[in-house]
């Protein structure tokens, strides 16, 4: 009877699929480092909305800043967001799985750098 007998050893696996190598992962969290305006998502319809209205946020918030589009799901991964598409200020994840509209995302870059 095997009901109660050791459980099986789970391996342990990341986030993207075992798809993830040392040199992945350094240079993912490299990445994460990094200063500036980041929107992370696919490239869907969502993504691009979210892009246009930091981009306008930006814009009148007189900061001239540019603003890295992340597709690659590891890099995305390494951020912990799981739920795209997501806003990042300097490093920081402000914003995940909806689209912000202009002034929100005003809000949330101005509280990051206030």
């Amino acid at each position: 009877m095997g009901l109660f007998g050791k459980k099986k050893e789970e391996q342990k696996s990341c986030c993207c699929g075992n798809g993830c190598t040392p040199e992945k992962m350094a240079q993912a969290e490299a990445t994460k480092a990094t200063v500036g305006v980041k929107v992370l998502g696919s490239g869907c319809a969502k993504c691009h909305a979210l892009e246009e209205a930091t981009r306008a946020a930006l814009e009148e918030l007189k900061m001239d800043t540019t603003i890295d589009h992340v597709t690659d799901f590891s890099q995305i991964a390494a951020y912990g967001v799981m739920t795209t598409p997501a806003l990042v200020v300097d490093g920081k994840v402000v914003s995940y799985g909806k689209v912000l509209k202009k002034d929100e995302a005003k809000a949330l870059i101005l509280k990051i750098r206030g």
